[in-house]
């Protein structure tokens, strides 16, 4: 198997639930509860709501789409580190068109956003630049 794989015997777990309310923005509400947090590794484990709008980078592009709503929150998924989030969204539109993307700030919650949050202790996520891809990369440590 390639890539890159870490284990940690021993680390423990714990789950955060977010209820996002109306007008908060989805990235930067979800930053500032990992930041907040004493855990050194995060990742998305749960979200169901629905948003007024979305701003996402799609594969390949440099330049954001800012998407109108009303959306409803298909799937999102990623990790958490101290040098940033790493965060893809899914939504469906009113007639049910889905689009995804990496999402980035301005993700207005409409009605509500039902997050639940993975947090590890003993591990350490981090970015660190990869020559391979060019990007910031996750990688693993202990913490």
């Amino acid at each position: 198997m390639g890539g890159l794989q870490a284990a940690w015997p021993g680390g423990a777990m714990r789950f955060m639930g977010l209820r996002l309310q109306p007008g908060e923005d989805l990235c930067k509400a979800l930053r500032a509860a990992f930041d907040e947090a004493p855990e050194t590794g995060g990742f998305v484990a749960s979200c169901v709501g629905s948003l007024t709008s979305a701003r996402l980078r799609f594969a390949g592009r440099e330049v954001a789409s800012l998407l109108e709503g009303p959306l409803e929150i298909v799937a999102l998924s990623g990790s958490f580190s101290a040098q940033g989030p790493h965060l893809h969204l899914t939504v469906a539109d009113a007639a049910g068109v889905v689009t995804g993307g990496h999402l980035l700030d301005r993700a207005e919650v409409r009605t509500t956003a039902e997050v639940v949050l993975g947090l590890v202790t003993g591990v350490q996520f981090r970015r660190e630049p990869d020559s391979r891809t060019g990007y910031a990369e996750l990688f693993f440590g202990r913490a």
